[in-house]
C-alpha cells in the first residue's frame, strides 16, 4: 500500500508545485484561515485516486464535508498543510496523508514538493526521508533544545487562546535554546523526527494537520502526548506535545 500511496501523492504534488509559482486567488474560511483552488484540486485528486485504489478505507479530508464519516479505517488528508506559506511563497508546505486501521496508526506520508522532501513511515518499520532512515535528536538538556510551535487561527478572534500562546512562549523561550514557528504542523513533526527540533507543541490543530506526522515521529523514536502527558487522541485533544522523548517531561512542565 505504501508504494501506491506515495505514487498518488507525488502525482498530486505536481498540482501543488504548479500553483506555488503562480499568482493565487485566496478565499478565507475564517479570519486567518486561507484556502485556494489548489487546496481543493489536490484534495479532489487524492480522494479520487485513493477511492479507486484503497476501497476498504473511507477518506477524511480538510476541505470536504466529513460529517457523515466515521473515523475507523480511514485515510486522513491535508491537501496543502501550510497554505499561508504556499500563498506567500514560503517553501515550508506539504501534502500530509495519514492512514489508520481500526483507528490505529498504520502509514504516514508527508511530502514537500518544493524542497523535494518525502517523509514516510509504516508502523513497526521505522521512519524515512527520501529513502534514508531518520531518528530523533539525542539532546537531553532542555536549555539546549530547539523547540517549534505554531499560532492558532483563533488568535485573531479568541483572546483566551492568544493569551495562552503568549504565556507559553514567555515560559518556554527563556528555558530552551530558541523557538521556531514555520507554519506547517506536519513538517514540524517531521523536523522533530529527523532531529532538527527537540520538541514541538501547538493548540487547536485538526486531525489532518498531524495524522501523518505523529506516525513518522513515533517511528523515528519520538514521543507524542497531550499537555496532560496522556496519549494524544485525534479529533479530541486541544494540545499536541511532540518531542524526542528525552525532553518530554521538561517541556510539559511549561503547560
Amino acid at each position: 500500500m505504501k508504494k501506491e500511496l506515495i505514487k498518488i501523492i507525488k502525482e498530486a504534488a505536481k498540482i501543488l508545485k504548479e500553483g506555488y509559482y503562480k499568482n493565487k486567488k485566496v478565499s478565507f474560511k475564517a479570519k486567518k484561515d486561507l484556502v485556494t483552488k489548489y487546496d481543493v484540486a489536490v484534495e479532489e485528486y487524492l480522494k479520487r485516486e485513493f477511492s479507486k485504489t484503497f476501497k476498504e478505507f473511507n477518506i477524511i479530508a480538510e476541505e470536504s464535508d466529513n460529517s457523515n464519516l466515521e473515523f475507523n479505517n480511514s485515510i486522513i488528508i491535508d491537501p496543502i498543510d501550510g497554505t499561508t506559506n504556499f500563498v506567500n511563497g514560503v517553501p515550508h508546505t506539504a501534502i500530509s496523508v495519514g492512514v489508520y486501521k481500526n483507528k490505529k496508526p498504520f502509514i504516514g506520508v508527508v511530502y514537500n514538493p518544493i524542497l523535494d522532501e518525502l517523509y514516510y513511515a509504516k508502523v513497526g518499520k521505522g521512519a524515512y526521508l527520501n529513502g534514508k532512515k531518520i531518528k530523533v535528536s539525542t539532546q537531553k538538556e532542555f536549555q539546549k533544545a530547539l523547540i517549534s510551535t505554531g499560532f492558532p487561527y483563533t488568535s485573531g478572534t479568541n483572546k483566551k487562546d492568544l493569551n495562552l500562546v503568549v504565556t507559553q512562549i514567555k515560559s518556554i523561550l527563556p528555558a530552551c535554546q530558541d523557538i521556531r514557528r514555520l507554519g506547517s504542523a506536519s513538517l514540524d513533526l517531521c523536523y522533530v523526527a529527523k532531529g532538527v527540533y527537540e520538541g514541538y507543541y501547538e493548540m487547536n490543530l485538526k486531525a489532518w494537520d498531524v495524522s501523518a506526522g505523529i506516525i513518522i515521529l513515533t517511528e523515528a523514536g519520538g514521543k507524542v502526548s497531550n499537555e496532560k502527558a496522556e496519549e494524544y487522541t485525534l479529533f479530541k485533544d486541544k494540545y499536541i506535545v511532540a518531542t524526542n522523548g528525552k525532553i518530554h517531561k521538561k517541556l510539559l512542565k511549561h503547560f
